[in-house]
């Protein structure tokens, strides 16, 4: 079955508008100034901002 009418190309456009990317918000490690992701640790250092506190599991040993 084909489209009674051809939909207009700005018609399309306007109702395709809302499917575009969202840019990746980055922040800099504070020291070695790479790129990094908000709230992660450091892919090239490993630094983590001492004020987030993660909550490790203790390990038991036999």
């Amino acid at each position: 079955m084909l489209p009674v009418k051809k939909m207009s190309k700005t018609r399309t456009r306007s109702r395709r508008s809302h499917h575009h990317l969202t840019p990746v918000n980055y922040s800099t490690c504070k020291k070695c100034d790479q790129a990094i992701l908000p709230h992660t640790a450091c892919q090239n250092c490993g630094y983590v901002n001492p004020g987030i506190t993660l909550k490790l599991g203790k390990e038991e040993s036999k």
